[in-house]
């Protein structure tokens, strides 16, 4: 008699803890063997090393660390922050039905031209930075929902998307910007003292890629991702008034306060830049770095933007119909969603112990040293170098610290291949947008996650970290492998990247 296995999983929370345990004996062990790594940066114009060792959390001074900052962890989180200030917008126009109105639309566009669309505005939104990732994950889901597709889905599509699109957009970001400061430092200091990095030196491949990548991906996850989700229709319990009227006086309220926003971020009019940091030399740096007015207020500015709009289509429409109504649908989006919460606080602290232990730091450390080692050159060189950066993500995503430890080594290296430091950045964006993709250590993974499961209508799929990267790995492999082929194409051909810029020196 044939008994039905029953599947064990570990829900994110509990596996989150297992990952901590890990990291800590692992600490341990790298701590207790002297394991260490020699990192290279740029001090005052020249290249110094220094020794960078793993710190054991077992210790008595990593216990403390452990015990003493688990509030301070979570509080330094702050996209947490920033999606509950992003969610009181998107609840009032959700609850005041103009998300109904405007997306129930979308009921008439295919699939696959949703999707389509989907990855393009994904890979647009990359301008803002990660503030894409909290703008875009909530707003996608429920446009799926009303579209009559599954939310689930287009949370996926969202985020790996935004990942992958993170690395070559179609507009560069003030990462980009940062990045070429490292790149140039690192260029300059030995090599080349006269190079300058330029940012529409990735012009014509960021254009061409976006293209072909939207084109191409659309396809592959119409096929292989789209069919593991069944449609949904769950939202057709909400009751809200359709009204033409309201949708006409909010999307001219909408269009004159983006008129007002672009006015202050416009330098040289009169009363204008009211939002740029106008110490900055350069006007992305002027729009986003850390003292900008707008980068700072964006996503506050974008949640006021929808609760103006939510509330003029609300009192028009009737669905909304006095002050204490409007009160409570500015919380509507925090329905289901107590789990992301629950989720971050874990994360919070299993992101500190890594960032303390320095296991990452060493890893990226190692595996550079190697690289510097190995007598190569040409398409090896790249996808050696591809696959390094995306092996180092897992530990350590954030694009600038991973560029900070490996932009010193790399650059000339990359150089003395033959290879323009323009396109070795461009290679090395493309590769942390992908391991962005497949790292359980990027915050962002579990804000997905979460609202996945706030669409996990009688529990369909069973969201752990584990069983989302299988869900995704088959269509984040071919993905990935296509980008390096492109990229490896454009590096045989010889294509220019850009304005009088091209792959090979």
């Amino acid at each position: 008699m044939n008994k039905d296995k029953k599947k064990i999983f570990l829900g994110p929370v509990i596996m989150i803890i297992v990952l901590i345990v890990i990291i800590m004996l692992a600490s341990a062990i790298f701590s207790n063997l002297q394991v260490g790594g020699q990192e290279t940066h740029i001090q005052n114009g020249t290249l110094e090393t220094s020794l960078v060792t793993v710190n054991n959390i077992l210790s008595s001074s990593g216990l403390k660390f452990l015990l003493s900052n688990a509030i301070t962890n979570f509080q330094k989180l702050s996209p947490v922050i920033l999606l509950i200030i992003v969610l009181l917008g998107i609840g009032i126009c959700e609850k005041s039905g103009l998300f109904k109105m405007l997306f129930s639309r979308l009921k008439k566009v295919s699939t696959p031209i949703l999707i389509f669309f989907t990855i393009f505005l994904s890979i647009i939104s990359t301008i803002i930075g990660e503030y894409s990732f909290i703008i875009l994950i909530p707003i996608v889901g429920i446009a799926y929902k009303y579209a009559n597709r599954n939310a689930m889905l287009g949370i996926l599509i969202a985020f790996i998307s935004i990942c992958l699109g993170y690395g070559f957009g179609l507009i560069f970001n003030y990462d980009d910007y940062l990045l070429g400061t490292l790149t140039q430092a690192s260029a300059s200091l030995e090599v080349d003292k006269n190079y300058k990095f330029q940012l529409l030196s990735n012009l014509y491949i960021q254009i061409a890629i976006t293209i072909i990548f939207s084109i191409i991906s659309s396809i592959i996850i119409n096929a292989f991702l789209a069919p593991r989700f069944e449609i949904t229709k769950h939202y057709e319990k909400e009751e809200t008034i359709d009204s033409k009227k309201a949708f006409i006086c909010s999307t001219m309220a909408c269009l004159i306060m983006l008129a007002l926003i672009v006015y202050m971020i416009i330098p040289g009019l009169p009363g204008s830049g009211l939002l740029l940091d106008k110490s900055a030399s350069t006007y992305i740096a002027q729009l986003f770095s850390g003292n900008s007015p707008f980068s700072n207020s964006l996503i506050f500015i974008i949640s006021v933007m929808m609760m103006i709009c939510g509330l003029i289509y609300g009192r028009i429409s009737g669905n909304i119909k006095n002050t204490n109504e409007f009160s409570i649908g500015l919380g509507y989006s925090f329905d289901n969603l107590g789990y992301v919460f629950v989720l971050l606080f874990f994360f919070s602290q299993m992101i500190a112990l890594l960032d303390w232990s320095n296991i990452g730091t060493v890893i990226a450390t190692i595996l550079i040293d190697k690289i510097s080692l190995l007598q190569l050159s040409g398409i090896l060189l790249i996808i050696i170098f591809f696959i390094t950066v995306v092996f180092i993500s897992i530990f350590i995503p954030s694009t600038i610290t991973k560029w900070t430890l490996m932009s010193p080594i790399i650059v000339p290296l990359f150089m003395r291949a033959n290879i323009t430091p323009d396109f070795t950045q461009f290679v090395f964006r493309v590769a942390d947008g992908f391991g962005k993709c497949i790292t359980p250590m990027y915050i962002y993974f579990f804000i997905m996650m979460a609202f996945m499961q706030k669409y996990n209508y009688d529990n369909e799929h069973n969201i752990t970290i584990f069983g989302t990267l299988k869900l995704m790995a088959p269509t984040i492999l071919i993905l990935g492998s296509l980008l390096l082929l492109l990229l490896i194409l454009w590096y045989i051909i010889g294509l220019p990247m850009g304005i009088a810029m091209y792959p090979t020196l």
